[in-house]
């Protein structure tokens, strides 16, 4: 770990280090995410020795800061109240898992079958005052959720929040999930909370739980979350087991119906088994329709590629260009799309039905989409009517925020070779 008083660095390895963990936490089994609960909470009550001692450093501490009664009231641990934090662990592992859960699914007119689900933020930054049971419950909610999170107690609890918080790793390492799923930023510099606020790259929402001033501090100061409509870097992966006449017309019409929009095809992706089959004859074809194609190394073997710079990765062109790359398998095709990728809309042209849930399950993109068109990405064709826009942020929960209110949505779109006319 960092050193805790270089507090750039340390935050930006904690952010990371959370930012990985994440990715593998949003497909967690739901099973695993209660097995990790429900042994944090045997964790906390078989530790409750050890808590209550910390505790008892934190009551000096604030003791000695003047806080006042009801301050260190709040502040207090008890073994009853140990018991209520153990029960609280246990009831959030109890509830229903919200990730993936279907929320509305309906057949377009064009033949598109549209799904809406559950899926987490990512990560989460909980900023709280001296109640050190809030790390037990906004570590339980956000795991609940599939969300990494980031706590930073408020320095009263420092101890105590701490001693907590090795129940919740040990809860984690019983379960065989990321021990950075949950995290406690190891310091009580306030310089630590100034550098949350700004995380634009590895935090997706800040959560602040306290008085006026900590929320007003939150208001003022915070960079994240954004929502924002950026840019539509589409790629469309053909994948080993794709339908060629199904992958010409997608690839045709998600480029060329109309490159101004935000759904068009920017990045077609090809699997390098049918990279002289498939591949040469969309790449022909996108040629012969007017498109510049810039590609890789693979792909300049054929007439008329432009050579790729790298730049050409991560681009939104709104113009009659598509870069074009041989991957050598799915998880190549998701490992590009995560690193140059805008969240907006991504597609996999593929007759696998397993191929298809890896690369819905693996991206976190606001539309996946199967066998359509990306052309599709608009709310209208959604049935929505009109829209302002694709949102690739995140916004954060209105009212009583739980284990549901902490995950946003995905749209989940399969077709039969579906164009849009």
């Amino acid at each position: 770990m960092t050193d805790h008083t270089d507090i750039p660095a340390l935050m930006a390895e904690i952010g990371q280090r959370a930012r990985n963990a994440a990715a593998s936490l949003a497909f967690a089994p739901a099973e695993a995410k209660a097995r990790a609960l429900i042994a944090a909470a045997d964790a906390v009550w078989a530790n409750r020795a050890t808590i209550l001692s910390a505790n008892e450093k934190d009551l000096a501490f604030g003791r000695e800061k003047g806080l006042s009664d009801a301050m260190i009231d709040r502040l207090t641990l008890s073994e009853p109240r140990i018991q209520g934090i153990v029960d609280g662990l246990r009831a959030v592992a109890a509830q229903d898992d919200p990730v993936g859960r279907v929320t509305e699914e309906w057949d377009g007119p064009s033949g598109i079958h549209i799904r809406r689900v559950r899926t987490p933020l990512g990560v989460i930054g909980v900023i709280y005052e001296s109640r050190p049971n809030v790390t037990a419950d906004a570590g339980a909610l956000c795991l609940k959720a599939g969300n990494a999170v980031i706590l930073r107690g408020g320095s009263e609890s420092f101890h105590s929040s701490g001693a907590i918080h090795a129940c919740l790793v040990e809860g984690l390492r019983a379960a065989e999930l990321p021990e950075d799923a949950v995290q406690l930023v190891p310091t009580r510099d306030r310089a630590a909370v100034s550098t949350m606020l700004t995380m634009t790259d590895t935090i997706d929402v800040i959560v602040p739980r306290g008085g006026k001033g900590l929320v007003g501090l939150v208001q003022r100061e915070a960079r994240v979350p954004v929502f924002a409509h950026l840019e539509g870097i589409v790629h469309v992966y053909i994948d080993k087991e794709a339908d060629p006449e199904k992958a010409l017309k997608l690839v045709m019409n998600a480029k060329t119906r109309r490159t101004g929009i935000c759904g068009a095809a920017e990045c077609l992706l090809i699997h390098r088994e049918v990279a002289d089959t498939i591949g040469q004859g969309l790449v022909r074809a996108l040629i012969d329709g007017g498109v510049e194609v810039r590609g890789d190394e693979t792909l300049r073997a054929i007439e008329g590629v432009v050579a790729a710079q790298e730049d050409d990765w991560g681009r939104e062109y709104l113009d009659m260009i598509i870069a074009a790359r041989v991957v050598d398998d799915i998880d190549a095709a998701i490992a590009h799309i995560r690193r140059f990728g805008s969240n907006h809309t991504d597609c996999i042209v593929t007759e696998d039905a397993a191929a298809v849930e890896r690369f819905f399950q693996r991206l976190d993109s606001a539309i996946l989409m199967h066998n359509a068109s990306t052309q599709f990405a608009d709310g209208g064709e959604f049935g929505m009517g009109a829209e302002i826009g694709i949102a690739t942020g995140k916004m954060h929960a209105r009212g009583p925020v739980g284990a549901e209110q902490l995950t946003s949505f995905k749209y989940l779109v399969s077709g039969d070779g579906t164009v849009r006319s």
